[in-house]
C-alpha cells in the first residue's frame, strides 16, 4: 500500500472514530439526562463544556503534538475520547463535566495531527481530494452514530454503550499503531515541555498569532468562520425548526438529518476532486459560499411540507454546500503553512473555526428569541456568509 494511502487509512479511521464517539452524547442524552436526575436539555451544558475542550487543545496543544509526533497524538486522542465518554456516561453529573471537557479535547487532536500527516504524503495532483476523503469521516460517523447508538443504547443502556466505544477505540488504536512506525520516526520528535503549555497563555497568544506566516491566512481563517457559523446554525437548529414549527414528525425529522448528511459525505468526495482540477481554493470556497448561503435562504423562505420533495431537494443542497467545505479549507490552510509549521497553523485556523461553530448558535437562538422567527435567523446567517465570500474575491 503507497505510503499516502496507509496514512488516508490511519487518519479517516481515527476520524470517524472520533466523530462516532462525540455525536454519540446527543444521541444519549435523554437516557443520561434521566439517570443522573437532570432535565434533557442539561445535555446542553456538556456539548458546550466538549467544544471547551477542543478550544483547550487547539490554542494550546501544539506543544503536545511537536513532542508526541502525529500519529501518537491520534492514539492518545482516541484514548482520551473514550475515558471521556465514560465519564459521562457515569451519570454522576462532576464526573460528566470533566469528561466532556477531556472528551473535546482528544477530539480536537484530529485536525492538526492529520494535516501534519497529509501534506507530508498526499500526492499533489490530489491533495484536497486527500484531505476531503479523510473528513469524509465526519459524516459518516455522525451517521452511523444515528445508526447504532440510539438502538443500542435502548437495548443495553449506557454500560452497553460504553462498552462499544471502548471496543472502538481500542481496535482503532491498535489499527493506527503500524502506520505510527512509518509516519512518526524515532529520532524526528525533540522533547517539549508540553504539559505547562496546555496552562500558558503565552502560548494560546503564539498560537493566534501564527496566522500572521502567510498574507493569505487571515482572510482565508475568516472564511472558515464564516462557513462555520451557517454550518453550525443549520446543523444544530434545522430539525428542531422543522418539528416544531411545520409540523414534522420526529422520526422525519432523523430523515431530514440524514439526507443533509449523505449530502454532505458526498459533496465533501465531489468538491474535493473538483477543488485539485481548479487549484484555487479561496475562489472555490467563495463561490461555494454563495451557493451555501442561497440554498439556506431559499430554504428558509420556503414553506416546508411533511414529506415533500422540494423540501428534500433544499436540504439536499444546503447539506452539500453548506457543510462541506472543512475539506478543503483544511488543505489550503495546511499548503500555505511554512515547512515544519503546520500543526501549529491548522490549530490556529480550526481555533477560530471552532468559536463560529460555538458562537453561531448562540447568536441563533437569541435572534429566535428577539424576532420568533427561525426565517430571519437563517437569512442572517447567510447574509454573513455572503459579505465574508465577497470581501475575499476582493483579496
Amino acid at each position: 500500500m503507497p505510503l499516502w494511502a496507509r496514512a488516508l487509512a490511519t487518519t479517516m479511521l481515527v476520524q470517524t472514530v472520533g466523530a462516532f464517539i462525540l455525536f454519540a452524547v446527543p444521541v444519549i442524552g435523554p437516557v443520561l439526562t434521566e439517570a443522573a436526575g437532570l432535565p434533557g436539555e442539561s445535555i446542553g451544558y456538556l456539548s458546550s463544556l466538549s467544544a471547551l475542550g477542543v478550544c483547550w487543545l487547539l490554542s494550546n496543544g501544539v506543544p503536545m503534538l511537536t513532542h508526541y509526533g502525529p500519529v501518537r497524538m491520534l492514539q492518545i486522542g482516541l484514548a482520551l475520547g473514550v475515558l471521556g465518554f465514560a465519564a459521562i456516561c457515569s451519570a454522576w453529573w462532576p464526573l460528566a463535566v470533566v469528561g466532556a471537557v477531556v472528551m473535546g479535547f482528544g477530539y480536537a487532536t484530529n485536525n492538526p495531527a492529520s494535516s501534519e500527516i497529509l501534506v507530508r504524503t498526499a500526492p499533489a495532483a490530489n491533495r484536497v481530494l486527500v484531505f476531503s476523503l479523510k473528513q469524509a469521516g465526519v459524516p459518516l460517523g455522525a451517521m452511523l452514530t444515528g445508526l447504532i447508538v440510539a438502538p443500542l443504547v435502548g437495548l443495553h443502556g449506557l454500560f452497553g454503550v460504553t462498552l462499544l466505544m471502548l471496543a472502538l477505540g481500542t481496535v482503532a488504536l491498535l489499527l493506527a499503531q503500524p502506520a505510527r512506525l512509518l509516519l512518526d520516526p524515532p529520532g524526528e520528535r525533540l522533547p517539549t515541555a508540553w504539559f505547562p503549555a496546555l496552562f500558558s497563555w503565552r502560548v494560546m497568544r503564539n498560537s493566534v498569532a501564527t496566522l500572521k506566516l502567510h498574507p493569505s491566512l487571515p482572510m482565508f481563517t475568516a472564511l472558515g468562520l464564516s462557513f462555520a457559523i451557517l454550518q453550525a446554525c443549520l446543523t444544530a437548529f434545522l430539525v428542531t425548526y422543522l418539528v416544531t414549527r411545520h409540523g414534522f414528525s420526529l422520526a422525519e425529522g432523523g430523515l431530514i438529518a440524514a439526507t443533509m448528511q449523505g449530502a454532505n459525505l458526498v459533496a465533501r468526495i465531489t468538491l474535493g476532486w473538483i477543488a485539485d482540477r481548479i487549484g484555487n481554493a479561496q475562489l472555490q470556497l467563495a463561490i461555494q459560499g454563495f451557493l451555501a448561503a442561497a440554498s439556506l435562504a431559499a430554504l428558509a423562505l420556503h414553506q416546508p411540507v411533511p414529506g415533500g420533495a422540494l423540501t428534500y431537494a433544499l436540504v439536499a443542497l444546503a447539506g452539500f454546500t453548506g457543510t462541506s467545505w472543512n475539506g478543503l479549507h483544511m488543505a489550503e490552510s495546511a499548503r500555505l503553512s511554512p515547512p515544519g509549521r503546520v500543526g501549529e497553523v491548522t490549530s490556529a485556523v480550526n481555533l477560530f473555526g471552532f468559536v463560529g461553530s460555538v458562537s453561531g448558535p448562540i447568536l441563533f437562538a437569541l435572534l429566535v428569541q428577539m424576532t420568533d422567527s427561525y426565517a430571519v435567523a437563517f437569512l442572517l446567517a447567510s447574509a454573513q456568509l455572503v459579505l465574508v465570500c465577497l470581501l475575499a474575491l476582493r483579496r
